[in-house]
Formats: C-alpha cells, structure tokens, sequence
C-alpha cells in the first residue's frame, strides 16, 4: 500500500533499517545585506505586512528586489559622492590612508541614505 507521499510523487531510499523520504530542499533567495536588512525591519516593525508577503509567497520575490535596488542605488551614490568631493585613484595612490578615511565616510554616509530610502520604508 502506498502513502500520502507516495501517492503524491514522492519518493524513498533505504537508509540502513529506515525508509528516508526524498526530500528538495526549497531554493534559498538571493539576497546580500539590504534583503537581510529589509526582512528583519519587516519581521520587527511591519509584522502584519511580513505575515501576509510569508503566507503569499511574495516574501523572498520582494526581498530580491529589494536588495537589487538598494545595491545598485549603493554603488550609484558612492560614484556620484566620490566625483563629488574629488576622491580619485591619484589620491589613492599619494595619501591610502586619507583615501581610506574619505571612502568609508562616504560609504556610511551612502548606507544611510540607502536604510532611510529602501530598507525602512
């Protein structure tokens, strides 16, 4: 006689004296630290949005997205910062520390404006 899982296409190996379904794991999304970011805002302060995109389906579609246009929006404010304050590879290359010191400035300074537009919306 077969099982529910087995009438639904699901299939067993043996595993010594035990029978272990076949199990995919689902796809894990794609996502870098403004998805991770965007999710737990979510999780935290948005829950009623968080439960109803997790029931849908949409969660992991929207974290994606998310996260794209959060590091394209990145990486186009740190080209425009940088052309703004004159942060060039000649500078990298006369004074690195100095260099060092006005990127990451410059990066925090993007990351905040990336978390108030995208991620805490």
């Amino acid at each position: 006689m077969k099982s529910t899982y087995e009438k639904m296409g699901g299939a067993y190996h043996q595993a010594g004296d035990f029978l272990i379904p076949d199990l995919e794991s689902l796809e894990e999304p794609k996502i870098s630290i403004w998805g991770q970011r965007r999710r737990k805002v979510l999780r935290e302060h948005q829950k009623p949005l968080y439960t109803a995109m997790l029931l849908g389906d949409t969660l992991n579609t929207h974290l994606e997205e998310v996260d794209r246009s959060a590091t394209e929006m990145f990486d186009r404010l740190i080209e425009q910062m940088k052309g703004r304050d004159g942060i060039t590879e000649d500078m990298k290359a006369a004074d690195q520390l100095e260099w060092v010191q006005r990127m990451n400035a410059i990066r925090q300074e993007a990351a905040e404006i990336v978390t108030k537009e995208l991620i805490c919306v």
